[in-house]
Formats: C-alpha cells, structure tokens, sequence
C-alpha cells in the first residue's frame, strides 16, 4: 500500500510528523483530517511507519488504559474484536494509537489472535498484559479477563502516582530551602560586608564565620556548581552499572524507614501481578517469571530467582522464600496459607492490597517528618545568617560608641 509522509498541527496545537497508509493522497487527507488534524504538508513517500510510534513517540499508559477500558466495554457489549478496533480507531484522538490499532486490527482480520497481534509491540505492552489477553482468549472470557487487566492497570497506576506526588512538595521544599540559603549568603550578607570591614577581629565568631561562608560562595560559587553537576553526573553513571544499582538498592532496604516502604511496594508489585495471573489460568511457573521481571529493586529481584527453580523441583514458594531470609513472616506466612487452601492467587491479591495500605501509610508518615525537619532546617540556617549580621551591627555600633 503506498505510503504518504505529512506534516500537521494536532487539536493540542502540538506539531506533528508521521506516515501513513493509503490507497489514494485524497484517502490518506481523510484519515489524517478524520484524527482532527490540521494538514500543512501531505506528500507521497517516507519510511515504513513502526507499529505504534506513529510520531517516533509511543503510546503512554494512560492511553493504554483507556484503550483496554473501552475494548472491554465494546467486547462486553457483544462486539466482535474486529467491529470493536475499528470502533476504537475511529474514536482515536492521537495519531499514536490510530496507528497502534490499525496495525491490531490489520493483523486480526489477517487471522491472528489478539495476543499474538500484539506480540510485535510488546515493549509497549509488557510480558505481563500479553500474557493476560492470551488467557482470555484461551478461556473465551477476554472481556473479563481484560476488566481485570483494567483493574490491575488503575491500581498500579494509582500506587506509583500517590507516591510520585507525595515527593513532589518535599522535592520542591528542598530547592527552595537550598536556592534561599544561597541567596541569603550570595547576595545578601555581602551588602554589609564593606560596614564590616574595618571591625577585624572585633567581629563575633559567628559573624565572621557568615561573613566567610559569603565570601567563598562568592569566589567559588562556579566551582561548587561544577562539582555538584560532576558527582550527580558520576552518580547517575554508577546507578546505571548493575554493581551501582545493587549498591544503592540494598542501601536503600536498610533505611530506617524508607526501606519498610520500598520493600512492601516491590513485594506488592510481585504479588499482585502473580495473582492476577493465577487467576486468569496462567500456570504458576509463567507467572513467576512474569511477575520478576516488574520488580525494580535488584535485591529482591535476585531473591525472587529462586522461585521458577524451586517451583520447578515441586517445593514451595513459601519454603523458598523462607530459605531466601529476606522476606517478612507476614509475606511466607500468608503465601503459604493460601498455598495449604488452594487459594495461592487469592491470597497473593490480598497480600499485595495490605502492602498497598502500608505503603500509603508510610508515605503519609514519611512525609510528617520530612516537612517539618526541611522547615525547621531552613529556618534554622537563616535564622543564623540574620542573628550573625544583627550581631555584627550591634558590634559596630558598640565601638562607634
């Protein structure tokens, strides 16, 4: 099918570059136009289109969530898979997804199951979804299988928004906090430098100490800035290389508090994403091996890599996991009562729903203590920077007099 390159605005007013399929120019101008684009530029030609990276950019989550959603919706409603991603098509709004769908429903209507249309894209997809739709269609409830998969998708987006947005104030806090402290010594206690002068040694100790800390700031404020560009330069190279990041990961579990949190989140992910599976008829040898691969943290992950060979020589999980001696009581105790009941994948989805709550929580509680201590810290550093100059006038005026 000949192929058009275009250029165009989107309803957003972002630019847009792509390629598209047609039969015809006039045919390619009304899909494009269809997608509400404006057109500036539309000429035969250009490289083959990737599958969903219709600008170079693929799809986000939160366009694969809705995508999912509403399948399941059109699917339940008694829709075809094919009518369905053409309903889907029609309703799309980004050229991302017009194009994703377009290559799904091409691929179904040349015979192939959902799943394996989406095999090509599974960097956009996940081990973890494909394998879910897979087990729909095996068991002929793919619009259940895929409300699951919506449920899964919404929680996990949940979790990681409620953190990422819970760092965001103590993130903001602590600029403002170090950009004041510079300010107030880069700008400030300079403009009383030249009244302090000519008072030498009559200076109190912490007046001098201020004074000096101004004057380095001032003299080698660039130095101070390369260096701290170099070592998160340095840091972000070391994080990168597998010893860094294991390093910083089993740091990271040791932490008084912190480690509490980033230990139920991980096991959490592990958890949910197993029972999910379990639930939808996956063995549970596929699952574990899914299931490690959406966990982060290298010292669990190494941990968990016991599971697909001790499951494999018919032992437990929660006798591999006890064996391992970093996982708690509560994740051995709990796997292996639902192992005992014959309700592994139940019980999974319970454990990662307490995690959930205790990781909620002790970000809650993480947050009470760092905001104040950033507070108290800032206002303690300023209140020194203003105590010292008051003091250092009340000098200068006890010798003028």
């Amino acid at each position: 099918m000949p192929r058009f390159s275009y250029k165009a605005i989107a309803r957003d007013g972002k630019p847009l570059d792509g390629v598209i399929e047609a039969d015809a120019l006039e045919l390619a101008s009304r899909q494009l136009r269809a997608q509400g684009l404006t057109l500036l530029k539309l000429e035969a030609g250009g490289a083959a289109a990737v599958p969903g990276r219709a600008e170079g950019k693929p799809p986000g989550r939160q366009e694969i969530l809705s995508m999912t959603s509403e399948l399941a919706v059109l699917l339940r409603a008694g829709l075809p898979l094919d009518r369905a991603l053409k309903v889907l098509i029609d309703m799309a709004s980004l050229p991302q997804m017009h194009q994703l769908l377009s290559e799904l429903l091409k691929s179904v209507k040349g015979g192939k199951p959902l799943s394996q249309a989406m095999q090509p894209n599974e960097k956009l997809f996940g081990n973890f979804y494909i394998s879910m739709v897979r087990s729909g269609e095996a068991s002929g409830q793919l619009s259940a299988v895929l409300d699951r998969l919506v449920e899964y998708l919404e929680n996990a987006k949940t979790n990681r928004d409620s953190v990422v947005s819970a760092l965001i104030y103590p993130a903001i806090l602590l600029v403002v906090s170090v950009l004041s402290v510079v300010v107030m010594l880069g700008f400030v206690v300079p403009q009383f430098e030249t009244l302090f002068e000519d008072m030498g040694e009559a200076l109190p100790l912490l007046t001098r100490m201020v004074v000096s800390a101004a004057n380095f700031i001032a003299e080698w404020g660039w130095l101070i800035l390369l260096v701290v560009v170099a070592l998160g330069y340095y840091l972000r190279r070391w994080t990168a290389s597998e010893e860094g990041r294991a390093s910083l990961h089993r740091r990271l579990l040791k932490l008084p508090l912190a480690g509490g949190i980033v230990f139920e989140f991980e096991v959490s992910k592990f958890a949910r994403t197993v029972g999910t599976l379990l639930e939808n008829g996956v063995s549970l040898l596929k699952a574990i091996s899914i299931a490690i691969d959406t966990v982060d943290n290298t010292v669990i992950k190494d941990a968990l890599q016991v599971l697909p060979p001790a499951v494999k020589a018919g032992k437990r999980m929660s006798v591999a996991l006890a064996d391992t001696g970093l996982f708690t009581p509560m994740v051995i105790q709990m796997i292996r009562v639902g192992e005992e009941s014959g309700s592994l994948g139940q019980m999974l989805l319970e454990l990662a729903k307490v995690f959930d709550g205790h990781v909620q929580s002790g970000v809650k509680r993480g947050l009470a203590l760092l905001e104040p201590v950033l507070i108290l810290g800032m206002g303690f550093l300023i209140a020194i920077i203003i105590i010292s100059i008051l003091m250092g006038i009340l000098s200068v005026n006890d010798l003028a007099a």
